[in-house]
């Protein structure tokens, strides 16, 4: 059980593997934490596929419901918080340069990963990114204000659901487009390799996975459907495997 403090901030992270270093990112929205990484909410458990050949650190999100990492609510700079923890875990073990592939929720943190610290990431792997669609700009908003606040605020009694309103609607309605953290500029001058393997439902938007792969100029793209039939799950793994592989020579 490993700990990294940062006044009155304390992420729990894990680590396993040994090789490059490569961040893993869990889905499940603002409750994504490490236990997730195995659960049925991701296609394949990315530190078991990835831990033979690489350094695999995974942390649990701040204040992610099920998950041991804890820290105050940065109303003002919700992304950027989570971002400094994601750093500061690397720094904690003093690792400079690393890879980082993020589910869901983790595309939005790795685009704000290359735009707060571009020569750190080598290259990045975005699985089922999140985006917003325009017909559900709220769609965030809503979800967490029912399945992430309410239970954030029943453990946490000096917190509440004005803070946890005001958190969200700065995460999800200041800037409710796109990818959620970064511009369209950006990404289209964004060096770093990226490879994006899309999805299609509510949360994970297919046009905004795609664009950002047409945008981005050293983006590959998997195939489409990858996660089903299930049999095509060991094949986006093999995508994945050789582009780290690629982009691990060049760091």
């Amino acid at each position: 059980m490993s700990f990294y403090e940062e006044g009155p901030v304390r992420i729990h992270f894990e680590e396993a593997g040994a090789g490059f270093p490569l961040l893993i990112i869990a889905g499940g929205g603002l409750n994504s934490t490490i236990a997730g990484l195995s659960s049925e909410g991701h296609p394949f458990n990315a530190i078991e596929e990835f831990r033979g050949e690489y350094r695999c650190i995974a942390a649990d999100l701040r204040n992610a419901n099920g998950g041991q990492s804890t820290g105050p609510l940065e109303v003002d700079r919700p992304w950027d918080a989570h971002t400094d923890d994601h750093l500061g875990v690397m720094d904690h073990l003093g690792i400079d340069r690393f890879m980082v592939l993020g589910f869901c929720i983790g595309g939005p943190f790795i685009w704000n990963l290359l735009k707060r610290a571009p020569d750190r990431i080598v290259a990045a792997v975005l699985a089922q990114p999140s985006g917003s669609r325009p017909e559900m700009r709220d769609l965030f908003y809503e979800n967490n204000m029912k399945g992430w606040g309410p239970e954030l605020v029943k453990r946490r009694p000096d917190l509440t659901m004005e803070q946890v309103e005001k958190f969200l609607s700065r995460m999800y309605r200041t800037d409710p487009d796109f990818v959620l953290t970064v511009t369209r500029d950006f990404v289209r001058n964004c060096r770093t390799p990226v490879l994006i393997l899309p999805d299609d439902i509510p949360a994970h938007p297919y046009a905004v996975a795609m664009e950002a792969a047409m945008l981005a100029p050293n983006a590959e793209v998997s195939m489409f459907p990858w996660k089903q039939p299930k049999e095509r799950v060991p094949l986006a793994v093999r995508q994945i495997r050789s582009f780290l592989r690629a982009h691990r020579l060049e760091a």
